[in-house]
């Protein structure tokens, strides 16, 4: 039998998990002719097919599943030593796989890469925006080192470092300018604008108002703040952001913005990573960077 090559292991990983030729290859980043004839390379060196031929969507065979996690588990051994080989270096450098949610990728983005570039000149940054849940899986089935998101995330195999709370702040229409400021509490009382379902920001902002989610099927929602502050500026609602969104969405829409006086609501934003891996020390010096990238600009 022909010897199996690494790239082979990852395109079929990503068939196995992806369950689509097309989505495959855009994850590995080549077309799909080159990804088939790969799959097909592969196929042919082994006693049986992976693949039920005759089956959609696709489906793996008895023999296909049995590879693909054995596949799993060399390219996460792989990947270890990879890992092992850049925790040698006294600073972080090589490649960095990091992930953030999509309420502070965009805002976090410009002076994070920025600090991180003066503070570690050897790294690469390859950066992945989605929501919590694929951040937590890609992280575990070892596509991402670490990310960025709102903790905790309470997942067991996983460290969790805290790296500074963040206050959630009001917007409204200016049409209510001058009126008080309300209780969060009193929120469900308004046309209440949430991003849509799958957003930790979302069930952060119901815990907040005090909203079971059984009560938010009326309720207006969109896949982004930007989104979230144009709908408010047409006078559809109110809506909160985090604190670190206010200077870049006030800049084009005629809102009003406001911090809550008593209590106000805040998250926790930190970072995740594998528990043991080889990277950790890298990491730690990475957090550091995140919680304060101003230290770090020269």
């Amino acid at each position: 039998m022909e010897a199996i090559t690494l790239k082979q292991l990852r395109y079929f990983d990503a068939l196995a998990k992806t369950r689509h030729f097309s989505r495959a290859a855009d994850l590995c980043a080549i077309s799909q002719p080159a990804l088939s004839m790969q799959i097909k390379d592969l196929e042919a060196r082994l006693p049986l097919p992976l693949l039920e031929t005759a089956s959609k969507p696709l489906q793996l065979t008895p023999y296909g599943d049995a590879f693909a996690k054995h596949a799993g588990m060399i390219l996460q051994h792989v990947q270890e030593l990879g890992d092992l080989a850049n925790a040698s270096h006294l600073a972080p450098q090589g490649l960095l796989r990091l992930g953030v949610i999509p309420t502070i990728a965009p805002y976090l983005f410009p002076r994070l890469i920025q600090s991180m570039t003066e503070a570690f000149p050897k790294l690469e940054l390859k950066l992945r925006e989605t929501i919590t849940l694929n951040l937590i899986t890609d992280i575990l089935e070892g596509r991402l080192d670490a990310a960025i998101l709102a903790l905790p995330v309470s997942e067991p195999r996983l460290s969790e470092v805290p790296l500074f709370e963040e206050e959630f702040v009001l917007v409204r229409p200016l049409s209510e300018s001058g009126k008080p400021v309300p209780h969060p509490e009193s929120l469900h009382e308004m046309r209440l604008l949430l991003l849509e379902e799958g957003h930790c920001f979302r069930d952060q902002a119901l815990t907040v108002c005090n909203i079971s989610s059984s009560q938010t099927r009326d309720l207006m929602d969109a896949s982004s703040l930007s989104t979230l502050v144009q709908m408010v500026g047409s006078g559809l609602g109110v809506t909160l952001i985090p604190n670190m969104a206010v200077p870049l969405e006030s800049r084009s829409v005629k809102v009003e913005m406001l911090r809550f006086t008593a209590s106000p609501p805040k998250r926790t934003v930190g970072m995740i990573w594998r528990r043991n891996t080889p990277l950790e020390a890298h990491l730690k010096k990475i957090a550091d960077v995140v919680a304060a990238p101003d230290k770090f600009l020269a």
